[in-house]
């Protein structure tokens, strides 16, 4: 009889919090797997960039005009559709 108000207060704690952050960190995971080149995105670090190539665990990404970084993956925040912001700032295209 004691523990059902324990339980319930887990079960609450689970629905509320735990379940949540497991659906959020799937949802990041496949993302992460479906990155491909040509791609924006948005770097834990706060830089914006589009991917020109993939390599295994890791992204060659162009953050400028002629500069280009070598990511790991899990460095990646997530995925963006391109925006004029972008455009704008030379990230849109891919080539080079």
């Amino acid at each position: 009889m004691n523990f059902v108000p324990l339980i319930a207060i887990f079960l609450i704690f689970y629905f509320l919090l735990i379940r949540p952050q497991q659906k959020q960190m799937q949802n990041h995971d496949k993302m992460l797997k479906n990155l491909k080149k040509g791609d924006h995105i948005l770097t834990n670090g706060g830089l914006y960039g589009v991917i020109t190539a993939v390599k295994g665990a890791d992204l060659e990404v162009k953050i400028s005009e002629e500069v280009k970084v070598l990511l790991a993956k899990s460095g990646v925040a997530k995925r963006l559709e391109e925006t004029p912001a972008l455009a704008q700032n030379g990230v849109a295209s891919t080539q080079g």
